[in-house]
């Protein structure tokens, strides 16, 4: 199976696009708004964003074999918002420079890894789990889009068709 690379570094942008307008529209909330429970999964949109860096930290350690530090799933990494943001925002960057090395190669090989809770060692094709990471942040920014909303925040366009660098290269 031959997998192109230029997906994951659309999805790298991508990410770093939507990173920025979600830290944006929570930034005209309240750091209270932020860290309120919402009865979310991750209960706030604050502790929401802090899972989603958690899990991009995690995926990176395996794929880049740099360490990131974690606390624990579900154990915010950041109180101070700003922190966050600038720790959110330098993975973003993390995360493209990444996604601009890949090859075909890599991504069709498989990876070895041991989850931290139950300390199982799994295998699967790289580009599935590439391709997780991606899918989990969206996923979970999906949430903090409701979450947003629900607090009277929106947070504008969502849509991959419609990131400004193809609207730029295709037009409206």
């Amino acid at each position: 199976m031959q997998i192109d690379p230029a997906l994951y570094q659309r999805l790298a942008r991508y990410n770093a696009w939507m990173t920025g307008k979600a830290y944006e529209a929570a930034g005209q909330l309240s750091d209270a708004e932020r860290k309120e429970d919402r009865r979310a999964f991750f209960r706030s949109i604050h502790s929401t964003l802090n899972h989603i860096l958690f899990a991009d930290r995690v995926w990176m350690s395996r794929f880049a074999e740099t360490h990131y530090a974690v606390k624990g799933m579900g154990i915010d990494l950041f109180e101070d918002f700003a922190e966050l943001e600038a720790a959110h925002l330098s993975m973003c960057s993390d995360i493209s420079a990444f996604a601009e090395q890949l090859t075909s190669d890599w991504l069709a090989e498989t990876m070895d890894w041991t989850r931290s809770t139950d300390m199982v060692i799994r295998r699967r094709p790289r580009w599935v789990l590439v391709t997780h990471m991606f899918n989990h942040q969206t996923h979970h920014r999906g949430q903090v889009s409701t979450l947003l909303t629900q607090a009277g925040q929106d947070i504008g366009v969502t849509d991959l068709p419609f990131m400004p660098d193809l609207i730029e290269s295709y037009g409206g």
